[in-house]
């Protein structure tokens, strides 16, 4: 199923060249181009404000975007290079690249679980801790998954969700080639207060044994004396 892909409302740039890119910037715009998808490079311009937001939000290099450019057709894009300024590392230029429907990109998938009500470790207080909210796929562009599913109905305390668990969309792969975990079912506070002071208390009991072994031991030669 296709995800929500979010928009990205550009307008097109008249004029190419440093100078038509210093008055956009003059303007409060970022200059930018998108290229690709077998026709001609389109100069655009961003609002500073919108791209510094979604830079500050994080992972703009591998969201996909629904860009929107008034009398252009809607086209799916994703920034392949953002240039900064050398002293205030502040965006001065963006390239996209257009996207075909069989294009392979690597995108964060956003991670949903079910089964919590029944899961028989969470009904013994343990506590769900989801490590990965996110899972970093490589999908095809026109088929890009709203979300990855996990099922921990059956999880006990201690048990985990690794990526090998996860029934992955057809066509997608994780980028990381290794059994990750994504969720765990840990005990709870309370458990592993009563197990360290369970610990502490036999740790105790024994250092009382042998000390009271050491006594008689010393008792046992001073009456032999």
């Amino acid at each position: 199923m296709a995800g929500e892909i979010p928009d990205l409302v550009a307008e097109a740039r008249t004029g190419t060249g440093k100078g038509a890119a210093r008055s956009a910037r003059r303007e409060g715009k970022v200059p930018g181009i998108v290229y690709g998808g077998g026709v001609d490079p389109l100069p655009i311009n961003l609002p500073y404000n919108v791209l510094y937001k979604k830079l500050k939000d994080g992972r703009f290099l591998s969201t996909l975007f629904n860009m929107k450019v008034e009398g252009q057709d809607d086209v799916r894009v994703i920034c392949r290079n953002v240039q900064r300024d050398v002293v205030k590392d502040l965006p001065t230029h963006v390239d996209f690249m257009r996207l075909r429907r069989t294009t392979k990109i690597n995108l964060f998938i956003t991670v949903e679980v079910v089964g919590e009500e029944n899961s028989p470790g969470l009904r013994k207080g343990g506590v769900l801790t989801l490590i990965r909210p996110e899972v970093e796929l490589l999908v095809t562009a026109g088929d890009i998954p709203e979300s990855v599913t996990i099922d921990i109905s059956e999880l006990e305390v201690g048990d985990n969700i690794t990526i090998s668990d996860v029934t992955l969309p057809e066509g997608a792969k994780p980028t990381i080639d290794r059994d990750f975990v994504i969720a765990q079912v840990s005990a709870p506070s309370s458990l592993k207060s009563a197990d360290d002071e369970a610990e502490d208390d036999a740790e105790g009991a024994e250092e009382g044994e042998a000390t009271e072994e050491a006594d008689a031991t010393e008792d046992g030669e001073a009456a032999e004396e």
